[in-house]
């Protein structure tokens, strides 16, 4: 996940734990070392520290990205038409129907390359870059979307592929991921 695709909340506490990561590897190896020439006199407890610092920053991490993806699924429901009126209620989109043949977004699915990142049954494909997809059960729209576009590892194909080869293959993933 590039680092502009994260919350403002998550890059704020992912800076902080860094933050706090860096000064104590800074400080423990240049400036204590030099007041306290037997330091550490517990390296047991230095050990610790160090090992409790390095996972609150894989932990602030793991939880960026989590958050990162709750906001897209919350960034999925709009506003009525007419700003709504309701105090701030949302309803969630409805997907649209994918105007892309499934059939032909098989052959595109094997064709692009899909199967060496994502696991989908139907395509027998068992990638494990990106998302499993029969678990994932993308709508159209979000396949469309990371396709055009790309995200984190995900490549944007849309110089690659046409835009009916797009929907055609959002089509074909919406249709069977989960099915089997």
């Amino acid at each position: 996940m590039p680092v502009a695709a994260i919350t403002g909340l998550g890059k704020t506490v992912l800076l902080i734990v860094a933050i706090t990561f860096i000064a104590w590897a800074i400080v423990t190896a240049i400036f204590v070392p030099k007041r306290s020439p037997g330091f550490p006199r517990r390296l047991d407890a230095y050990i610790v520290v160090s090992a409790v610092l390095f996972l609150a920053q894989m932990s602030t991490v793991v939880w960026a990205a989590q958050t990162q993806e709750a906001d897209e699924e919350h960034a999925a429901e709009v506003q009525p038409p007419g700003g709504g009126g309701g105090g701030g209620e949302t309803t969630p989109t409805t997907p649209a129907e994918p105007s892309g043949d499934a059939t032909a977004g098989k052959q595109v699915f094997e064709s692009a390359g899909c199967t060496s990142c994502h696991t989908l049954a139907d395509a027998g494909a068992t990638g494990t870059v990106g998302p499993n997809l029969d678990e994932a059960k993308p709508p159209a729209s979000l396949v469309v979307d990371r396709v055009t576009h790309g995200k984190g590892v995900m490549p944007s194909f849309s110089g690659q592929l046409s835009e009916q080869q797009i929907q055609d293959v959002a089509a074909y993933v919406s249709s069977v991921a989960g099915a089997s």
